[in-house]
């Protein structure tokens, strides 16, 4: 019975040789499987603990995936569960879109008006330790099943940001519900605010634009203001969709995979949503992947101004392939090029207009001196009347010598921007002094005819732009 089981594997083999030898390579191919079949009956036979076949296959899935590129990955049936009710708008947990670096999480960008958002969670911070135990070691899939769990649970993640020493924060999951698009008028300019690129992200702008132009009037409106700064991205055809909402002609995107044959592009269709109207983009460190799509194909097209500070430069496109057994694989399948051509892979957009990330912080002045404390201090004319003559009368309201009215806590802590590209091929921008201290920004643009002028006495309207990040 064994020299006809050894006769049968014999010819098995000797039929499926050609298949594999064909080449050296494909010789090779072979061998390695052969390796890992008996790796795969060993762990079987001697590991320490029993392990199903399932586990063991798809540990092997995950492990050649997520070797490839940060961004592959395997989907078991639950984790593909949950990636589709992402992309549709609501599911459940703390809030972040995070990525695998150096063997940490890191995230990308939190969500806002999410408990990762409200616990103070920002882009660019590094994930640690998870309920005490160290990420290290974990691919991204076990560290977010971590940070999924029942609503109204508590968890505690340890941060590493930059070079301050670690912290714990606790956050308490909740049922994600991402709005994906907000708006809202500031005078005669409409400000939009793009979350993520979910199924409802263009009938979402396309409502916002709608009611904005309602409110302040069709002729009445001077620019938009399109805000992705923390954006982590989503869906390609939403981006392009967007993108086509504000071009009326030219290439919006396209791809190029291993094949040169697999290159796709992809062009607006003619009308423009805002009719022209001026545009100015936000980006920061946070905007990723498909907000790099948009500003990118508005800044190539000279449609709008992106101002903010350098994206994160995730400059590639993962196509997420149905597997047997209702899970799927996540994989790298092209790069993205902007319209001039340019690929941001681990570049990002760079701004037209930088404006880092900045806090306003009181500052204690110490043992500073002032005229009050110098001897021989001449004495106010005012206290000096006010004690020999009684009460001194209260100024009437509007007169030179009254109070005038104290600046808002918004106008105190927010610069105020007007920067807004004329209909001409030259851009007009006006960078408008802030309320308690000059402000400065600087200038990228290819246009010969551009212009920057810092810190004008101008008081047109303006645009505040809280906390540029």
């Amino acid at each position: 019975m064994r020299f006809l089981l050894s006769v049968t594997m014999a010819a098995v083999l000797m039929i499926s040789a050609p298949a594999f030898s064909q080449d050296n390579e494909e010789g090779d191919t072979y061998e390695q499987l052969k390796l890992f079949g008996e790796v795969f009956e060993r762990v079987r036979a001697d590991f320490v603990e029993e392990v199903s076949d399932r586990e063991l296959v798809e540990a092997a899935i995950e492990g050649m995936l997520s070797e490839l590129d940060p961004h592959s990955g395997y989907l078991d049936s639950e984790s593909f569960k949950d990636m589709r009710e992402q992309t549709r708008g609501e599911f459940g947990g703390l809030g972040i879109e995070v990525t695998m670096e150096d063997g940490l999480v890191k995230v990308v960008s939190p969500i806002d008006d999410t408990p990762a958002f409200r616990a103070g969670i920002q882009s660019g911070d590094m994930i640690t330790h998870i309920d005490g135990e160290q990420v290290m070691g974990m691919n991204l899939n076990e560290a977010v099943k971590m940070m999924r769990g029942p609503v109204d649970t508590t968890i505690e993640v340890t941060i590493r940001r930059g070079n301050q020493e670690p912290f714990d924060v606790e956050i308490t999951r909740d049922i994600i519900q991402v709005q994906s698009v907000r708006s809202r008028v500031e005078e005669d300019i409409g400000y939009i605010r793009l979350t993520s690129f979910t199924e409802q992200t263009t009938g979402g702008l396309q409502e916002a634009f709608a009611d904005i132009r309602e409110e302040v009037g069709e002729d009445e409106l001077k620019g938009i203001v399109l805000d992705m700064r923390n954006n982590p991205g989503g869906l390609l055809e939403q981006a392009i969709s967007v993108s086509d909402a504000f071009l009326d002609r030219g290439e919006i995107v396209s791809t190029r995979g291993r094949d040169e044959d697999d290159a796709q592009r992809w062009n607006a269709d003619s009308g423009d949503m805002a009719e022209g109207l001026p545009i100015v983009v936000l980006i920061n460190g946070g905007s990723a992947s498909a907000s790099e799509i948009v500003a990118g194909a508005l800044q190539d097209h000279r449609r709008a101004i992106v101002m903010g500070t350098p994206s994160f430069g995730k400059g590639s496109v993962q196509t997420v392939i149905p597997l047997s057994g209702n899970g799927a694989m996540r994989l790298t399948t092209a790069r993205y090029y902007t319209p001039s051509g340019r690929s941001i892979q681990a570049k990002g957009i760079e701004p037209d207009i930088v404006v880092e990330q900045a806090r306003l912080e009181s500052m204690d002045n110490g043992l500073i001196r002032r005229e009050e404390d110098l001897p021989r201090h001449l004495e106010n004319d005012f206290d000096r009347r006010d004690g020999q003559d009684g009460e001194a009368e209260e100024p009437e309201a509007g007169s030179e010598s009254g109070d005038t009215e104290e600046p808002t806590e918004e106008e105190l802590v927010s610069p105020k921007i007007r920067a807004i590209p004329s209909r001409t091929t030259s851009w007009r921008v006006h960078w408008i002094s802030c309320a308690a201290w000059p402000c400065s920004a600087s200038w990228k643009s290819t246009d010969p005819h551009a212009s920057l002028r810092q810190n004008q006495a101008y008081r047109g309207r303006t645009w505040p732009l809280n906390g540029i990040t």
